[in-house]
């Protein structure tokens, strides 16, 4: 990826680009490859095994993935050029927590769709076998976990930005302006979660799926909120003080 950021001031998803070698593309580029890459082996997979029924819940993934992907780096490029504490920006960025949640989450969603969702469904069907029939292709199970982990990593990341976010807006203070553009990132976010309600569709005959999906949606909204609330806040004080010009 063009750019001379470095690393540990990246999400893993920026540094996993720029560390290929050769590979040297831009945001929107990496995000159109990412998009055809992935949807092109959708549809090759649902063609070699009749698996037609996959493409459309498929596409939405890779759409949620991908969006996501783009208001990442919306959200990391907007955060540098501000003027950024170093603890906040290490807690944001090297962390890697982002990627903790994204596996804890994949690790609960993996054990839903092979373990809980066929002991609970009726008439021993699930998800999985609605989508891939009895005997699923192992090549079209492989994609379908590196689609859903690439959903999953984005919904981790929405969710810590979130909370440093919100960490941020109590512990520090900035001028209007900065302020200003924080509230701009926080917002953001709120759409790089709401984004992900495109999934509500795929899931709304599986409660807990559901309930996770729609959940996640709603904290973040709320603590996103909440941190742009308390910097108005903080930004309205700073105004009305004396000193302000």
């Amino acid at each position: 990826m063009t750019g001379s950021v470095e690393y540990g001031e990246t999400w893993v998803y920026e540094s996993l680009l720029g560390t290929i070698p050769g590979l040297n593309v831009s945001g929107r580029t990496a995000i159109g490859i990412q998009f055809l890459g992935f949807e092109a082996a959708i549809v090759v997979v649902a063609a070699l095994y009749d698996l037609w029924a996959a493409v459309v819940p498929g596409t939405v993934a890779v759409i949620v993935a991908t969006v996501g992907s783009w208001l990442m780096l919306r959200f990391s490029r907007s955060v540098r050029k501000l003027p950024t504490p170093t603890a906040y920006r290490r807690l944001l960025f090297g962390s890697s927590i982002d990627v903790v949640l994204g596996v804890v989450a994949f690790i609960a969603l993996v054990t839903y769709l092979f373990v809980v969702d066929p002991r609970s469904s009726e008439a021993g069907t699930s998800l999985l076998v609605d989508l891939f029939g009895t005997e699923p292709p192992a090549l079209a199970i492989g994609l379908a976990l590196l689609v859903l982990w690439d959903v999953v990593y984005r919904i981790g990341t929405c969710w810590w930005a979130s909370v440093v976010g919100l960490w941020r807006a109590i512990t520090y203070a900035f001028e209007p302006g900065s302020t200003h553009a924080y509230q701009r990132i926080d917002a953001i976010n709120v759409g790089f979660a709401a984004v992900q309600l495109l999934l509500v569709p795929l899931v709304a005959d599986h409660e807990v799926l559901l309930v996770a999906v729609v959940g996640h949606v709603v904290a973040v909204a709320v603590v996103a909120t909440l941190s742009i609330v308390v910097q108005g806040r903080k930004k309205e004080r700073e105004v009305a003080s004396p000193g302000h010009r």
